[in-house]
């Protein structure tokens, strides 16, 4: 296998792999029930950075991350949902009506959203784009979990701008902090600041020490 690429294949028993010195492999092994009717004997080969493969790569370092923590319900979600990735890879798609998918699907939109909140052109849309489903599919994910992928963004952006607010006197003033966080301006942030937080954002500075904006 050549450097950024994937296979996925059934073996049936476990098998010794080798790579090269400056080759870094990873290898998941997953109960083959409900992979090998969909695999057969071909070997399913693609881009390691394919939607698909990036949300498996990244739902796999999270349950390495937390699997210590994780109750026998959750290891079986944990695997459910591996399962259901692996799927995705070897079809090239999500199922969209794929109801153990939606952890997975949603915390990667989740990491995403998180590198990306700055961005203006963050939206459900575009998660939806970089994560190869189709926006029904992301809401119906977050929907699952008991969320809402603006209402994740907009509180996210106002965690952010609140650390900012506590920060020492030299920061950002609230029409500085309203643009670089997305919001309208100014008043669109201090009315969805205040409706989360209780307090304005020039209140919370004071509350905190802060000098005001």
């Amino acid at each position: 296998m050549p450097a950024g690429q994937f296979l996925v294949r059934h073996l049936g028993r476990l098998t010794a792999f080798d790579t090269t010195a400056h080759l870094t492999a990873k290898f998941l092994v997953l109960p083959p029930d409900e992979l090998k009717p969909l695999l057969g004997n071909r070997a399913i080969t693609g881009p390691s950075d394919s939607a698909e493969m990036r949300l498996l790569t990244a739902f796999t370092d999270m349950i390495h991350a937390t699997v210590a923590d994780l109750g026998p319900a959750g290891v079986t979600a944990a695997q459910n949902a591996l399962v259901e990735l692996a799927k995705a890879v070897a079809k090239g798609r999500f199922d969209d009506v794929e109801p153990r998918l939606a952890p997975a699907l949603t915390q990667a939109a989740k990491g995403l959203a998180d590198r990306r909140l700055a961005d203006p052109e963050l939206s459900p849309a575009m998660l939806a784009r970089e994560l190869n489903v189709s926006v029904r599919t992301l809401h119906r994910a977050f929907a699952a979990v008991g969320e809402q992928v603006s209402t994740y963004i907009r509180h996210r952006r106002l965690h952010e701008a609140r650390l900012a607010l506590a920060a020492p006197a030299g920061g950002l003033s609230i029409s500085e902090l309203a643009a670089h966080w997305q919001f309208a301006d100014g008043s669109h942030f201090t009315r969805a600041f205040k409706k989360h937080y209780g307090q304005t954002p020039t209140e919370y500075a004071r509350s905190t020490g802060a000098a005001s904006p």
